[in-house]
């Protein structure tokens, strides 16, 4: 069976990816751009964009399973002509889908529930933990990390969003469901800064930006305007669902979600050089 994962250079594709690869699944990743694309071997990789439905003919082609995601962060826009995109999911023989979110249910969402398909939704409202490499430079340099605002976020492991995803992308039983993702425990940007230093031996200091300043910082790293004015409300208003933990992660893959500690360990070396 021929598993298709769009936004396959994104961090949720990406991890879905890897975590299916490592199974030996069949997987064909989709994305605009198949020539800048480092995936691991043994993936198809194949040009597709949403914003062209005829270039999604060939990529569905063949296909048995498929994850979407509703939102293009890198263009700061929901997924454009998201039925004509099902209806092509449909028409290509595609039996089951999965998709991400990270806000309330939008057109996607309708048209996959109105579709017939063996659809799963998954809603991720927390912060992904590989966001945090974005310190990694200050970090090395200067042992400071610039943040902007307290709040709290329950963040997961992309790792986690991978095996979750690609179980329901494998396995019977997830049709009609839905699954709001989190880590194991709400985390406040002063406690993602003492585990990052007991992981790295170093001594690191929290410096709080503005919001002027977290605004001029995004800018800087080419985020789109919409999603700076969605990333200063997050924080500004954080919504009670990025601290809640949720055990969606446990029960989908037997084992409790990583802890950040677990992410910094990993990534160390990225803070330390």
């Amino acid at each position: 069976m021929t598993i298709l994962v769009t936004g396959a250079t994104g961090n949720v594709g990406g991890a879905i990816i890897r975590e299916l690869a490592e199974r030996g699944a069949s997987v064909r990743a989709m994305t605009r751009n198949p020539g800048s694309a480092r995936l691991p071997e043994g993936v198809e990789v194949v040009a597709g964009d949403f914003g062209d439905p005829n270039s999604l003919v060939a990529a569905f082609a063949g296909a048995k399973a498929l994850h979407l995601i509703n939102y293009d962060a890198n263009a700061g826009a929901h997924m454009k002509n998201p039925e004509a995109v099902v209806a092509l999911a449909k028409a290509a023989g595609i039996e089951r889908v999965t998709s991400f979110r990270g806000e309330e249910p939008g057109a996607l969402e309708r048209a996959l529930q109105q579709s017939g398909l063996a659809w799963t939704d998954f809603f991720i409202p927390v912060e992904f933990m590989t966001n945090a490499l974005q310190w990694a430079q200050s970090v090395a340099a200067e042992g400071v990390v610039r943040a902007f605002g307290p709040a709290r976020s329950a963040m997961i492991h992309e790792a986690d969003i991978g095996t979750s995803i690609a179980n329901a992308l494998t396995a019977v039983g997830h049709a009609g469901k839905s699954y709001t993702l989190t880590g194991p425990e709400a985390l406040t940007p002063q406690d993602k800064v003492d585990a990052l230093g007991e992981t790295t031996g170093k001594a690191i200091r929290l410096i709080e930006l503005s919001e002027a300043e977290a605004r001029a910082k995004w800018r800087a790293l080419g985020t789109p305007e919409p999603f700076i004015e969605f990333l200063v409300d997050w924080h500004v208003n954080t919504p009670e669902s990025a601290y809640q933990v949720l055990p969606a992660v446990e029960q989908l893959t037997g084992c409790l979600p990583r802890t950040f500690r677990q992410w910094a360990f990993e990534r160390a070396a990225a803070f330390r050089s």
